[in-house]
């Protein structure tokens, strides 16, 4: 990486040009952080770990299927760790890893951003609607 690359914190033309292809790697990750339901998990896990029931009230609307492999998703990606107690009742707790993290705040960035900009989403939808 280029000292420039480093100080913008930039990625390079090849990473973002890598993205776009079907056979990368980072392609996979991509895609399995940026589905619904694994940012809303991200997101959650930034606050600290979470029990599987936790998550599901706090992402409302996620089935247990769904947040399940949105889970499964995360922990193949290296994004979050599943921590079992081995305890009785049983109790496994999710956290975010330190790649998990960083991409998590990036995606808070977004939602924060998202979350500000309402007023001008409501308003371009009735808009788009009224035509």
């Amino acid at each position: 990486m280029t000292a420039e690359a480093h100080e913008t914190d930039a990625p390079s033309q090849e990473l973002v040009a890598n993205v776009f292809a079907s056979a990368c790697s980072s392609r996979a990750a991509f895609e399995a952080v940026t589905g619904k339901w694994a940012s809303l998990v991200l997101l959650a896990l930034v606050d600290g770990p979470q029990r599987f029931g936790e998550l599901r009230r706090q992402v409302e609307g996620v089935s247990e299927k769904m947040l399940s492999q949105a889970l499964h998703a995360l922990e193949r990606e290296g994004l979050l760790t599943r921590t079992d107690h081995g305890s009785r009742p049983p109790r496994v707790d999710y956290a975010l890893t330190p790649l998990g993290r960083d991409i998590a705040t990036r995606l808070r960035e977004l939602a924060d951003l998202l979350q500000g900009a309402v007023p001008d989403l409501e308003r371009s939808r009735a808009e788009y609607d009224a035509h």
